[in-house]
């Protein structure tokens, strides 16, 4: 796992650049408004800033758990898989709290 933690590295600052980058944009054109008829790249936008913050997360995450043991990256891992589930299947949350109430 060692190995993968340069790999980690570069892919976190590009994620880190690409939604610095999409967050200066989006808050650009809502003041200028220069993007109003490209749709597309507003949904491109859109979509970076809702999930760009969770992937960072999760590759600097993943960087900082390669130095650790097996535990330590089970544990990070198994958040990461629940918070995924509960972010694209809210259902799934709502059916837990119907069987725990």
């Amino acid at each position: 796992m060692k190995k993968f933690e340069k790999v980690f590295d570069i892919l976190g600052e590009l994620l880190a650049v690409v939604c610095v980058v999409a967050y200066i944009l989006t808050l650009a054109n809502a003041i200028w408004g220069f993007l109003d008829r490209q749709l597309l790249v507003l949904q491109i936008l859109d979509i970076v800033r809702a999930y760009g913050s969770l992937a960072l997360v999760a590759v600097v995450g993943m960087e900082a758990m390669s130095k650790r043991n097996i535990i330590f990256r089970v544990v990070f891992y198994l958040a990461i898989a629940v918070i995924v589930v509960f972010l694209f299947f809210p259902e799934t949350y709502q059916m837990l709290l119907g069987m725990v109430a």
